[in-house]
């Protein structure tokens, strides 16, 4: 037998772009492509995945750097943002476009040669697919989800993939966009290279490990991303940033006016204030343990929900092979 593999199907790099959280908006993430392939190096992996939210330059980027070293394999990937959700396609050739609808986009990553994973479908604060996961060709979805500390939106998803065990592969997946988040979560399988994966992904032979990463690991990827914002804006205002092809978070700083940029630097430095990020890590854990707590509720009635979903789909489909 094959010795076992370590992979993170679910990263990000600085060509994620900016991210928003009510009138907030941030770099989603200000980690180098090359150094996220050093720290899974050093940290065992076999395989990882780079997933930036609607771009694949930073995948290709990391792919290229790891063709020095013979211990790790980059998989190009893409989070998409379809008009129903996120998902996930691997093996990727070329970006594929946001907006579409979800069977327009699987059918791009199919037309690919890729695979498709849905990311935290069940998610209470990001857009995941939900219920949309049972009617679409999928290969797998994440049961556990590093970003994710509330206690609802891995329990459903495991608890969906347990009730109904072999119809898709179960993925543990950071989702890290920071070096501090990186590492607690990886999914297993047999072998160490990226085919082994595409393999045990197919066969639904993959084995979630890990946990989400711990709250302070939160707080220092929110100051991360502030100071390296801060940082790009400062040398954007002497005109020292020079425009990436495919780098929407550079592009979109080069693209504000100076007196944005000068109020954005401000802002960050208040933010960074410790009182202000551990106030407003705590106001988020908060929100999602009171979303938590409201969805799970309904847990049970949730699944008998999915239980007839299910059921009139597999009535429509046919007989299914086992």
């Amino acid at each position: 037998m094959d010795r076992i593999g370590k992979a993170d199907t679910h990263l990000h790099t600085e060509y994620s772009g900016f991210g928003t959280l009510g009138f907030l908006h941030f770099p989603e993430s200000v980690t180098k492509p090359q150094s996220l392939v050093e720290r899974a190096r050093n940290n065992g992996f076999d395989v990882i995945c780079v997933t930036d939210h609607n771009e694949t330059a930073g995948a290709f980027i990391a792919q290229k750097y790891a063709e020095q070293f013979d211990d790790i394999e980059v998989i190009v990937g893409e989070e998409v943002n379809t008009s129903d959700g996120e998902i996930i396609g691997l093996f990727l050739t070329e970006k594929i476009q946001p907006g579409m609808t979800i069977e327009e986009t699987v059918d791009e990553i199919r037309r690919q040669g890729g695979l498709t994973i849905a990311p935290h479908p069940f998610s209470i604060h990001v857009p995941g697919l939900k219920e949309k996961i049972f009617e679409i060709d999928l290969d797998g979805f994440e049961i556990l989800n590093g970003g994710h500390p509330d206690k609802y939106s891995n329990a459903f998803a495991k608890t969906v993939m347990e009730r109904y065990p072999g119809r898709w592969a179960p993925i543990s997946a950071s989702d890290a966009h920071s070096k501090f988040t990186f590492g607690y979560t990886w999914t297993e399988f047999e072998g160490s290279t990226a085919e082994g994966l595409r393999k045990a992904i197919i066969n639904k032979k993959t084995v979630p490990k890990g946990c989400t990463a711990p709250i302070l690991c939160e707080v220092q990827w929110s100051m991360e991303v502030v100071m390296g914002g801060q940082r790009l804006m400062y040398r954007s205002l002497g005109g020292k940033l020079p425009d990436k092809e495919d780098h929407s978070l550079i592009g979109t700083i080069n693209g504000l006016s100076d007196l944005k940029k000068a109020a954005g630097i401000v802002g960050g430095f208040m933010y960074l204030f410790p009182p202000v990020s551990f106030a407003a890590t705590l106001a988020s854990t908060t929100y999602l343990r009171r979303g938590a707590k409201r969805m799970r509720r309904d847990f049970e009635q949730r699944l008998e929900e999915i239980d007839d979903i299910i059921r009139n789909l597999d009535c429509s489909r046919g007989p299914q092979q086992s």
